[in-house]
């Protein structure tokens, strides 16, 4: 039987489904690598918030897990030729010239991958909480980076590789952010989900409830880096080019932006805050340019966009203590709820 919540849910995805394809069509070049950033920043939002917003643990490490997954898909998917003749500090390490998978393949495997790692992870790093939970994680995402710099046979160090397939057109990014949204709305909605909502409420409470909070734990975050995995992976495909440079800890606190303005704990909060960030920062770069106002020509101002844009967030957390939609789903506002009495 559908009900309301049902076919609100149907009619999203068909519409995410028919905007996927109408802007891949349609959309000008630079409007639709707008958008594939965008759906690629939603992955990583939404998988960042279960573990950080929905399970209430202050992680810093989606840096670290999405490097992960890029440099997975570019080693999977790069041609053998190509990869030897840009690694300038030292050859490639032979293992790596014989490891070749199609680009589907290559994301899962970007996806274990840092899934698997995260499981590694959770055993010491969960033995902490709080403050010392953050510094525990926001190492774990240096390392990473200094790990790819120190390893050029593998990684060709500073330099990054260059010259990957591009696969992430809206079809995969489009496609592959719906099924994330998804899939972390089913684990959030399940007996697991109300699991890690127990944990962020009052962990103590939860353990004398008898849950597990470790296996809880452990579960959002190894969900969490499972999809940051394929996220960089995504990532890579579209840049076409990684460097260490480009997963610092920067990455991490964009991504901490985003959810906390959302809303920490709501799904539907971290889309709308990626769509916020990610596009409004572009929306408004005609800001950096020179401009023609009431007939005076003013010149650019490089970085005024950002500073714009910062004035805009402090305004918008005056109003929004909680983020835009706190810790509520779009269908758990009032106006998509019945009234009492049938009215």
């Amino acid at each position: 039987m559908f009900t309301k919540q049902r076919l609100i849910n149907l009619a999203i995805i068909i519409t995410a489904i028919w905007f996927t394809w109408f802007a891949q069509n349609f959309f000008d070049e630079y409007i639709v690598r707008i958008i594939n950033n965008v759906a690629i920043f939603i992955i990583l939002a939404v998988s960042y918030n279960l573990i950080n917003g929905i399970t209430g643990q202050l992680s810093l490490e989606p840096n670290g897990f999405v490097a992960v997954g890029a440099y997975v898909t570019a080693i999977l998917t790069l041609d053998a030729d190509a990869m030897y003749y840009q690694f300038d500090i030292e050859d490639p390490a032979g293992w790596i010239l014989v490891l070749q998978a199609d680009f589907i393949w290559a994301l899962l495997l970007a996806g274990i991958v840092s899934s698997l790692l995260a499981l590694s992870l959770s055993f010491p790093v969960f033995r902490v909480r709080g403050d010392y939970l953050a510094i525990v994680t926001l190492g774990f995402g240096f390392i990473i980076r200094i790990l790819a710099i120190n390893n050029p046979q593998v990684t060709n160090g500073s330099l990054g590789l260059n010259d990957i397939p591009e696969f992430s057109n809206l079809y995969w990014t489009g496609g592959i952010c719906i099924l994330a949204v998804l899939a972390i709305l089913n684990v959030i909605y399940s007996k697991y989900g109300r699991a890690m909502k127990a944990v962020r409420d009052d962990e103590d409470a939860a353990t004398a409830m008898g849950i597990n909070t470790f296996k809880t734990k452990t579960l959002a975050f190894t969900t969490s880096a499972f999809f940051e995995g394929v996220g960089g992976g995504l990532l890579a495909a579209l840049l076409t080019s990684i460097s260490p440079d480009l997963f610092t800890f920067f990455l991490t606190f964009q991504l901490l932006i985003i959810i906390i303005l959302g809303g920490l704990g709501s799904t539907t909060g971290a889309i709308i805050g990626t769509v916020f960030v990610m596009a409004g920062l572009e929306w408004i770069r005609f800001l950096d340019e020179p401009m023609n106002i009431f007939g005076y020509q003013t010149e650019g101002l490089p970085g005024m966009r950002m500073v714009v844009f910062s004035l805009i967030l402090i305004i918008v957390m005056l109003f929004a203590r909680e983020g835009m939609m706190g810790k509520k789903e779009l269908f758990e506002l009032k106006f998509f709820k019945k009234r009492k009495g049938g009215k």
